[in-house]
């Protein structure tokens, strides 16, 4: 761990040195400031900012609102633009450096700043990043999902390059990527399980979210530790103008959100709660068992932040969040997630930002039965505390460099089983794991000139699983080789990659450009499950003695165009990802409460491949998207088809989705989804036999069959109540699975009950038939 932080230290002296060197010989003048919405003073991630006379040149505030625009001594007009308010233009004489706060606002407030029509922005075009996908929370909410709840995880499975794990499901597949390989982070804090209710809902009420980002593999070397994607959510910092309470009252959810200033124009806060309420329909029925039943889940997302002056601010958020399900006198289980972010911004100067961020992030589940004989529950979870610091600096107009180190602590209580004195179940404790995640990055964000761009960086990563504990190794048939205790903060295994990272943007013209990237990515968490997406049981490792990092390389290239004065954009990608280290279970593994899980594990490799076309109309009464995804992965294992390629259960050659939403008049707007996709990849049986009456399947081929495909139409629309001073209200109505298309979840194998010596199929299918919803929502 030392050498890391060496290495580190010399990292950041040799930028401080080489910045403090290229800013001495610029003599050029800086402009610098926040980007606020002027109605509520939220902070707006994104924002475009340009200076007409250089051309393209131009920057994007970060993720607490912050830019930084350096050109020479002169006259210039700056241009700030972001989705869904006004563009403001303002005149400015750059013969010092100067700090110039700018509060956008939105389209349908009053106009209070000096404002022009001037066309969207063609960051489409112009950026480097590729992959890269921002969600606009308005079109979110306009989306039809499934019982009217808006969910973001729902939302960017209707994105090329991203695929559902399934009708009533928030988990998602990224180019071919498992579940467990896509980043999911709320205000930093890794959220490992995003689902409430086996993936019917996914955690993150829209209410409380401000910015939804997704990197595609392509992530910016300030991310790490996942192979796939980085889906990062920012929450609201709350109205520091004035107090607001919205909510929305559903068929089985209601939600509420609270916010106001703590110091007008200084400090604000947010609570955002939503709970469902199916158990209270269990309370009237007949079957006494589910009178005595329960499912329900509750989240609570919560923000404050305090400005002390125009160069210190200090934000505190956490989420909680928790699902409860059991049946009466059986079995019992609860799952959740908690989370906690402080931080502290802070500008030096014109030019130079800092974040310094301490996070905590919890999951952990339990399972409860109650049956007399068989009495016990088995508990399991994993602890992070992750410090971070990350730091922006602008060179000129040309250069942004990005730099930062964190250290993140993993703790992991794989399971105990704690039974009762009549269970025939016994007691049993497997060990705690331990162990430090660390990294050090930086980038550089390069405009060689108004058509190349280049974004490249290097990210240093190191894993160090450390003692106390016995740790074995086993060899192929899983016994045990080697059986060694380590103490307290002994090292027990140590890893270190190198992650280079660089994409690069060339402009054909104002409209179009060619982008190409190369990502290297590795994991050091890793789910071991049985199941196609996220349930409650599942359980994470870290890299180990047995277990090396997972790694991933991955190359795309593209071509952006954008049409009517960049109202619409275009994309086409395509991508080729070689997977080293991969994970998989033997066959009859078992995963839960076992002492040596690791031995019920197979490693191999992986390839996936695609081509994504993307188009999207931003702006208008009507927009939306089409996405197209063609893709293959490919997994092989020695131990599994004969040591052949195989397609992983992600695999699904055709994904077809199409996003519409129109707003007829001030009060009515109409919105539809379709998609359509390939079956996935499943394992059927090919023949039987019986041993003591009783039927058992045999297979052959991992994954040779698939699934019919899937296909779904989803209706929204939303009435806007009538305008008053005090309060507005809306009603949203929606129909999920409209012409009522039976799409199978599973399908299973059972020996016909009518003909003898036959097997059936038997198809179930979640939502065969249209789901309704209205939600009314409220704000005052």
């Amino acid at each position: 761990m030392h050498q890391i932080f060496l290495m580190a230290k010399s990292l950041l002296c040799f930028l401080f040195l080489f910045t403090s060197i290229s800013a001495f010989s610029q003599k050029k003048y800086t402009i610098s400031g926040t980007i606020k919405d002027a109605a509520t003073g939220e902070q707006l991630i994104g924002a475009s900012v340009r200076v007409k006379e250089l051309g393209q040149n131009g920057t994007a505030s970060n993720s607490y609102g912050f830019y930084s625009i350096t050109a020479p001594n002169g006259e210039y007009t700056l241009i700030v633009s972001y989705i869904g308010y006004e563009t403001v233009i303002k005149q400015v004489s750059l013969h010092q450096n100067q700090t110039m706060n700018i509060g956008l606002t939105s389209k349908t407030e009053l106009k209070e700043v000096v404002i022009s029509s001037n066309k969207p922005n063609n960051d489409n075009v112009a950026s480097p990043q590729m992959g890269e996908d921002k969600l606009n929370m308005s079109q979110i909410n306009n989306i039809p999902v499934v019982f009217g709840e808006k969910d973001i995880l729902k939302t960017i499975s209707l994105l090329p390059g991203v695929k559902s794990a399934g009708e009533g499901n928030t988990g998602f597949y990224v180019r071919g990527g498992a579940s467990d390989q896509n980043l999911i982070l709320l205000d930093e804090a890794t959220v490992y399980n995003a689902s409430h209710l086996f993936g019917f809902f996914s955690t993150f009420n829209s209410d409380a979210v401000k910015d939804v980002t997704l990197f595609k593999g392509d992530m910016p070397a300030d991310y790490g530790g996942r192979l796939s994607s980085v889906l990062d959510i920012k929450m609201n910092e709350g109205n520091n103008k004035d107090y607001t309470v919205q909510g929305g009252l559903g068929l089985i959810s209601s939600r509420i959100k609270v916010e106001g200033p703590i110091v007008k124009d200084k400090g604000s806060f947010m609570i955002s709660a939503r709970r469902t309420y199916i158990d209270l329909f269990f309370k009237a029925a007949k079957d006494s068992t589910l009178r005595g039943s329960s499912i329900y889940f509750y989240d609570i997302n919560a923000k404050a932040n305090y400005h002390f002056d125009d160069n210190n601010a200090l934000y505190i958020s956490g989420y909680f969040g928790k699902d409860v399900l059991g049946l009466k006198n059986t079995f019992g289980t609860d799952w959740g997630n908690s989370t906690g972010t402080v931080r502290f911004n802070h500008i030096f100067n014109n030019r130079l930002f800092s974040n310094t961020s301490l996070v905590f992030s919890n999951y952990n589940y339990a399972v409860e039965s109650l049956e007399a004989n068989d009495n016990f529950k088995a508990t399991s979870q994993i602890t992070d505390v992750n410090f971070k610091e990350d730091l922006q600096y602008s060179m000129g107009s040309n250069h942004t460099l990005k730099f930062g180190l964190n250290i993140l602590h993993h703790t992991i209580a794989p399971g105990n089983i704690t039974a009762a004195a009549t269970s025939s179940f016994n007691n049993l404790s497997i060990e705690q794991r331990y162990g430090f995640e660390n990294a050090a990055y930086v980038s550089d964000d390069w405009r060689v000139s108004d058509k190349l761009t280049f974004l490249y960086g290097l990210r240093l990563s190191g894993m160090f699983l450390l003692g106390p504990g016995t740790f074995r190794t086993y060899d192929g048939a899983g016994n045990i080789l080697t059986s060694t205790t380590y103490t307290t903060g002994a090292t027990v295994k140590d890893y270190f990659n190198l992650e280079p990272r660089f994409s690069s943007s060339y402009q054909i013209n104002e409209e179009s450009s060619v982008k190409a990237s190369y990502n290297r990515n590795t994991q050091n968490i890793h789910l071991l499950s049985n199941s196609t997406s996220s349930t409650p049981t599942d359980l994470y490792v870290m890299s180990s003695n047995n277990i090396k990092p997972e790694i991933a390389d991955q190359v795309s290239t593209g071509y952006f165009r954008n049409f009517s004065e960049n109202t619409i954009e275009f994309s086409t990608e395509i991508y080729y990802k070689w997977l080293q280290n991969q994970i998989d279970y033997k066959d009859g593994a078992q995963l839960l409460v076992n002492q040596n899980v690791e031995s019920q594990l197979v490693y191999g490799s992986g390839r996936a491949y695609g081509l994504e076309l993307f188009l999207k109309k931003k702006y208008g009464r009507f927009n939306g998207w089409v996405g197209y995804t063609l893709s293959r992965t490919e997994d092989k294992f020695a131990a599994i088809n004969n040591g052949n390629y195989f397609p992983a259960r992600q695999d699904r050659t055709h994904d077809l989705s199409v996003v519409g939403i129109y707003q007829l008049s001030k009060r009515w707007t109409f919105s539809g989804t379709f998609i359509y996709g390939t079956g996935n990849a499943v394992t059927y049986p090919t023949g039987k036999y019986e041993i003591g009456g009783l039927t058992t399947f045999s297979y052959s081929e991992r994954n040779g069959y698939r699934l019919p495909p899937s296909n779904r139409l989803d209706i929204g629309a939303t009435l806007e109540g009538k305008e008053h001073k005090k309060y507005h209200s809306s009603w949203t109505f929606g129909i999920y699975n409209l012409y009522g298309h039976w799409d199978p979840y599973i399908i299973t194998f059972r020996n016909s009950k009518t003909v003898l010596n036959t097997t059936e199929a038997v198809e179930t299918s979640i939502f065969p038939t249209p789901i309704p919803s209205v939600t009314w929502n409220f704000k005052f």
